[in-house]
């Protein structure tokens, strides 16, 4: 619980964000942001503070939408271009809490900075936030601190986290085309087996004739759909429920999704890249960030986003601390291509580990951007082809007794 939340809790009173203005000691005016109780509170913390206040105004509060990933990013950015401008490391975090679009990063923020006006270092204050700021996050800009190059470890971490996202961009990328596609798919047919094809069945009882076989099939589908839609719906919603609970509370069931979606055709090869594109690239900031290799595995398998490579690289950890080498370590785990074993032993041998990492996630990003042109190229046809099985084949069997009845005419 952060400071500011504990002396909020302890006093049992509902705090609001003020902004204020008024004059120092020397008469210049200057402006911020307070939590407190009320204005009176804004106005006599400030006297003590030396300022006379002029405007005080209380500020609604959104709430705004959760923090996500490209906010945390962005805010990493900011901080680093800052940082690097020479600009005091309050005065950025006042600019990025006044400059974010989401209110939600803001109070982050303002929690944040509340935390390292207490005496906390950047990484302790991040540490209090693992939701925002898992752990190689905070291990980088604890290295940072201690070396004096904060500024520098900013920077890559910037980079880092915008090449990350720009991945992760990628593989949905490659899944919302083909997954839009059967959710349109499964509402159109939806639609024709509830409402169209009931229409057609009250035309055709009035022939007086017997129905083609294929709409014999597809009217009795659409009786099913009609009087079980309920329960086809919600056995579906159900299961889908249940498997995603299942699968955020079992590491088995993780660890054997992760293992299917390897083996997927086409996108299973995708993931695989981009699994290690992440995982050279975490490996090569910590290890530039001057971690220890041991210490840096440690935040490289969480971060490589399979259970797979997590328990690999927490074997190949085990294996480095006794003294192998890593790239042996990589070849015994069996989950690295030969080319990327044999890039970290050249970057072993001369030095320039994580260079050579780099050059390793650089190729695989690249790998990723081809294989997601190729699959897109390959799946129009696919679906093209699904959507005119399905959909063109209930057409035709709804026009079949039409067709006969013509011929007969």
């Amino acid at each position: 619980m952060t400071t500011t939340t504990a002396r909020r809790l302890h006093s049992g009173t509902k705090e609001h964000l003020y902004t204020w203005e008024g004059k120092d000691k020397t008469g210049k005016l200057v402006r911020g942001e307070m939590r407190a109780a009320s204005d009176s509170v804004v106005k006599s913390s400030l006297r003590r503070q030396g300022t006379t206040p002029t405007k005080v105004k209380k500020q609604a509060i959104s709430r705004g939408r959760k923090v996500t990933d490209k906010d945390v990013a962005l805010f990493t950015r900011q901080l680093a271009t800052m940082m690097k401008s020479g600009v005091p490391l309050l005065q950025a975090f006042d600019i990025s809490i006044k400059g974010a679009g989401n209110p939600g990063l803001s109070r982050l923020l303002n929690e944040v900075r509340g935390e390292i006006e207490t005496g906390s270092s950047l990484s302790q204050a991040f540490s209090k936030f693992p939701l925002h700021f898992d752990r190689l996050f905070c291990n980088l800009i604890a290295a940072g601190e201690q070396a004096g190059i904060l500024d520098t470890i900013l920077d890559r971490l910037a980079t880092y986290k915008e090449k990350i996202l720009a991945i992760k961009g990628k593989i949905k990328s490659a899944l919302f085309y083909p997954s839009a596609v059967i959710i349109v798919s499964a509402v159109v047919v939806t639609i024709i087996m509830i409402w169209v094809v009931p229409t057609f069945k009250e035309i055709f009882a009035s022939f007086g004739a017997d129905l083609p076989t294929p709409t014999l099939v597809a009217i009795a589908i659409s009786d099913f759909f009609v009087e079980y839609w309920w329960l086809i719906f919600g056995l579906l919603t159900a299961s889908a429920t249940i498997a995603i609970s299942t699968y955020k509370r079992s590491v088995p069931m993780q660890i054997a999704a992760d293992r299917t979606l390897l083996k997927l055709p086409v996108l299973g090869d995708i993931i695989r890249k981009a699994t290690i594109a992440r995982w050279s690239r975490t490996l090569s900031t910590m290890f530039s960030a001057g971690v220890p290799l041991v210490e840096a595995l440690d935040s490289v398998g969480a971060a490589s986003g399979n259970h797979l490579y997590m328990v690999a690289t927490r074997n190949i950890q085990n294996e480095v601390s006794t003294g192998l080498s890593l790239n042996m370590s990589m070849q015994n785990s069996g989950m690295f291509p030969t080319m990327v074993v044999q890039m970290v032993s050249i970057g072993e041998e001369a030095g320039q580990l994580d260079h050579m990492l780099s050059k390793v996630a650089d190729f695989y990003d690249q790998e990723v951007d081809d294989a997601v042109a190729a699959m897109s190229t390959l799946l129009e046809p696919i679906i093209m082809v699904f959507l005119g099985v399905v959909i063109g084949g209930l057409v035709i069997a709804m026009y079949l007794p039409i067709f006969k009845l013509g011929s007969v005419i």
